[in-house]
């Protein structure tokens, strides 16, 4: 399976005075393979070295940080010749290892000519822990998500995927049975999601089924990390945080609140739960903003967000959402196809390095997401299906003098009153 990030470590593999990379990520998004397949390909040999349980791996750093040192210890602990430039060293797990993380920096400044690249599921939960040394300004720093829609549709049909990159670019209208047949693929998605293990499945059996059993072994082993890396209250807190998600998103008004969490649960108490979870790349924090105006940061409400799951699939399962209802798309509730739809255009804006914002003006309207790029504000409306009566999308144009919005729906290709309409299948693109 083809991952876009790809792309970007040979864009970081060809820099020529390039620092150690960190790639971030969830558990399962699939780092590993990516990266280590990435070294096969484009390296005379990569060499894998996890340090999670790996004691001995962990000792070479104890005793000083000297890249020189360190990787004659690793050439003999690998039996593998680490060269300059034609050799990729590749450290996984890297937050079971303090000292290795470090080292980063030293390899940096006294050994650019190695190209290191270290990853690692729960790097973020670390680096935000308490007296964990990280090597700033010392390394170049990637984020790795769940499968886009863009990337699942480049292994299930490179030929429609072509199509809709022409359609958005054009404005132009696919012709009904492709349209139709995108959609479908859309809603396919919605059940499968990005996670590369449920994917596979998919592709390889066409069985929901099975999907839904990876998908199970995902959520299992975000709970095992919880315990593990966690103390058991904290554990307790972020699990109840977790599993209020799917809930929190099917209210009107979408804004995380901890009462929702527990009865009379207090920010101050589970705030350590939602830190954990957005460390961790489980989740996905939209910001309200209280203006539409540059730059958007400027104006955002600290205390008002929306919460959204990394990946669709996991909350299409963990919501117990069968394959058939949503592919017949009927019977779902308006407010539950509502948080599934947000939630995915969500994912799919953060594949693509947009800063997640949302409107609100005193309660009476509500804007589903508002980007900034190219030095412009983007205000973008999100319809479930086809009905794209959109007064929030409206108010907030004449307000704020926007000569550029986006409607995401249903409904095909098209541009008229500076409004440019994006079927849900071609969010990718924007």
């Amino acid at each position: 399976m083809k991952r876009l990030i790809e792309n970007k470590l040979l864009q970081w593999k060809n820099k020529k005075n390039k620092m150690p990379l960190l790639v971030y990520g969830a558990r399962q998004v699939g780092k590993t393979y990516t990266i280590y397949n990435f070294g096969k390909e484009n390296y005379s040999n990569c060499v894998y070295l996890n340090f999670e349980g790996n004691t001995t791996l962990q000792h070479i750093f104890e005793s000083d940080l000297n890249p020189t040192r360190i990787i004659r210890e690793l050439e003999s602990l690998s039996a593998q010749r680490i060269s300059p430039k034609t050799t990729l060293l590749f450290f996984d797990e890297i937050q079971a290892c303090e000292k290795a993380l470090t080292s980063l920096k030293y390899f940096c400044e006294n050994a650019p000519e190695f190209d290191v690249v270290a990853a690692g599921s729960l790097l973020g939960v670390a680096v935000n822990g308490k007296n964990f040394s990280f090597p700033v300004g010392k390394v170049e720093i990637l984020t790795m998500y769940p499968m886009s829609f863009e990337e699942f549709l480049n292994s299930a049909n490179e030929m429609l995927l072509e199509g809709i990159k022409r359609g958005f670019e054009k404005d132009e209208p696919l012709s009904i049975p492709i349209h139709q047949a995108a959609l479908t693929l859309y809603k396919t998605y919605l059940v499968v999601g990005g996670m590369p293990k449920a994917v596979l499945e998919y592709t390889n059996k066409k069985d929901f089924d099975f999907v839904r059993v990876a998908q199970q072994e995902i959520h299992d082993n975000y709970s095992s990390d919880m315990v593990k890396y966690a103390t058991k209250t904290e554990a307790m807190k972020i699990k109840e945080v977790y599993d209020s998600i799917p809930f929190q998103l099917a209210k009107e008004n979408k804004k995380f609140q901890y009462a929702l969490v527990k009865s009379n649960a207090r920010a101050a108490s589970y705030e350590i739960g939602l830190s954990w979870l957005s460390a961790a790349g489980v989740v996905l924090k939209c910001d309200k903003v209280n203006e539409g105006k540059m730059p958007l940061a400027f104006y955002r409400d600290a205390l008002s967000y929306k919460i959204y799951m990394s990946d669709v699939g996991l909350l299409t399962a963990k919501s117990n959402m069968s394959a058939a209802l949503l592919l017949s798309g009927e019977n779902i509730g308006g407010e539950a196809k509502g948080a599934i739809t947000e939630n995915y255009v969500a994912q799919q804006l953060t594949s693509n390095g947009h800063t997640l914002y949302y409107w609100e003006s005193k309660g009476e309207a509500e804007l589903d997401f508002v980007l900034q790029k190219d030095d412009k504000i983007i205000p973008i409306e999100v319809k479930s299906a086809d009905n794209v009566r959109a007064k929030s999308l409206g108010q907030f144009v004449k307000k704020y003098g926007i000569d550029y919005s986006i409607r995401i729906s249903s409904k095909n290709f098209g541009f008229e009153n500076n409004i440019k309409s994006v079927p849900l299948y071609a969010v990718f693109c924007i």
